[in-house]
């Protein structure tokens, strides 16, 4: 029986890399998954042909034992969903039993934010002496008080912003349209920007969109995380800032100082409530440690 599985994984292989033209790296993840999986069949002496869905539970205890993460046990299924599609439509097997296993919840991570003086940091170390460093400290203090992604940001066009409002019409994912507001400080920068940086830096082109290149062109997502690496480096900041990282700050902070759930949800544009319940865990750790340090008969010893 280990022989014809021997077999039947060559000959999946063979038809990933002949057939399907899958790139190298996919053969060699699952070549590697079906081999750890032959070695688990043969040790436990399961027929593959009519394996079930408990002795599947068993193999997937066993890689938790081995303490794989959850995303390579996901991938791990992966390939087996896909080896036993393979097996029912060349009539080797009748079902797959794999379809119905799900995969494992993968564990939410806390979203990265800045601290306050991290954030002062970054103002502070941007030179707005020039058109490319004044637009920089704008496209900061833009992605900041809005929470904007940086896709939303480098998309804006004049018109969609109404500076006396302070207000800014978003498009965004799944063409959904949204209102985001900005406040005095981004206010000051965007109007100083528009009347002389951003015309210098077109040069004489023209351009709807908000944020220009050194080239007088459209600025692109990329570039927006380029230029912020190099103030993060500027700044010497221990670790990685992405235009997402400034989204995760400004969602927390306007928890931290009061805003309701459902508001911030509108303002970041989620679909869903539960998206946007990620940052309650930061807010109840901030509180947590606020209340260890504040409760005044915390550390005290109780009467008994």
């Amino acid at each position: 029986m280990t022989d014809d599985l021997t077999k039947n994984i060559n000959n999946f292989i063979k038809y990933l890399t002949n057939e399907k033209r899958y790139p190298n790296t996919t053969i060699t993840s699952y070549t590697k998954d079906l081999d750890n999986y032959y070695g688990f069949i043969t040790a436990k002496k399961i027929n593959y042909k009519i394996i079930t869905k408990e002795e599947i539970r068993s193999y997937l205890k066993y890689l938790d034992e081995l303490k794989y993460s959850k995303s390579t046990i996901s991938r791990i299924l992966s390939a087996l969903r896909h080896f036993y599609t393979y097996l029912v439509i060349h009539n080797i097997v009748t079902i797959n039993q794999f379809k119905l296993i799900k995969n494992p919840k993968k564990d939410k991570k806390l979203p990265n934010f800045l601290q306050s003086d991290e954030l002062d940091k970054i103002f502070s170390s941007i030179d707005t002496s020039t058109p490319l460093g004044f637009r920089n400290r704008l496209i900061i203090e833009l992605l900041y008080a809005t929470g904007l992604r940086v896709s939303e940001i480098t998309s804006l066009r004049l018109d969609d912003i109404d500076i006396n409002n302070r207000e800014i019409r978003v498009i965004g994912k799944g063409n959904k349209e949204r209102i985001v507001f900005f406040g005095d400080y981004a206010k000051k920068y965007l109007q100083e920007y528009l009347s002389g940086p951003r015309e210098e830096l077109l040069n004489g082109n023209h351009s709807k969109f908000l944020l220009i290149n050194h080239n007088g062109e459209e600025l692109t997502s990329r570039g927006v995380e380029y230029i912020i690496d190099e103030i993060v480096k500027e700044c010497a900041l221990k670790h990685h800032i992405s235009p997402h990282v400034l989204r995760h700050t400004f969602a927390t902070d306007m928890l931290n100082n009061g805003a309701d759930l459902k508001s911030v949800q509108e303002l970041l544009g989620h679909s869903s409530l539960s998206t946007t319940q990620i940052y309650t865990h930061i807010t109840n750790e901030r509180l947590h440690s606020v209340y260890l340090k504040s409760f005044p008969r915390q550390d005290k010893k109780v009467d008994k």
